[in-house]
């Protein structure tokens, strides 16, 4: 069975976002994982459109009921038709999560990532989750780089 990354990220993203976003899709797909994502713009198209650019499948879950505004680079698309619930499916579907750039929905997905507590959640960029005495919440790998992304899963050891 092939590994499967959910990359989670923004539709309004930074042009560094998108370029770690293309980086990620293209070195998964390299390695043979299928790259799951929320199928839309921003964080999302750009990952989509690493992965195929290097031959890899791309899943979007989408939040709509059918497949009006889906990613034109993505393999597979999953019309869910169940808003921003598919925020679960996307956190729970991959071997490792991993997040570049920040929106609440983003947030969302990975702090479904880290309540569900099975797989590594990893943050490239975006927003910094601190606990009540300001320091950061432990548990969330982050790193600089797509590449350090990759290699902070721990799936390719």
């Amino acid at each position: 069975m092939a590994i499967q990354v959910s990359v989670c990220g923004p539709r309004d993203c930074t042009g560094e976002d998108e370029s770690n976003a293309r980086e990620v899709g293209r070195l998964l797909a390299e390695r043979g994982a299928v790259v799951i994502c929320g199928g839309y713009a921003g964080v999302m198209a750009a990952v989509a459109a690493g992965a195929r650019s290097a031959g890899g499948t791309v899943v979007g879950v989408l939040s709509r009921p059918d497949r009006e505004q889906a990613n034109p680079d993505l393999s597979v698309v999953i019309p869910t038709g169940v808003g921003e619930a598919r925020n679960g499916i996307i956190a729970n579907s991959g071997d490792a999560v991993i997040v570049i750039g920040g929106s609440w929905g983003t947030l969302s997905e990975l702090a479904l990532a880290m309540r569900h507590g099975r797989v590594p959640v990893v943050q490239l960029g975006g927003w910094r989750i601190l606990d009540h005495e300001g320091r950061p919440v432990p548990g969330v790998r982050h790193v600089s780089s797509p590449e350090e992304a990759l290699e902070a899963t721990g799936l390719w050891a």
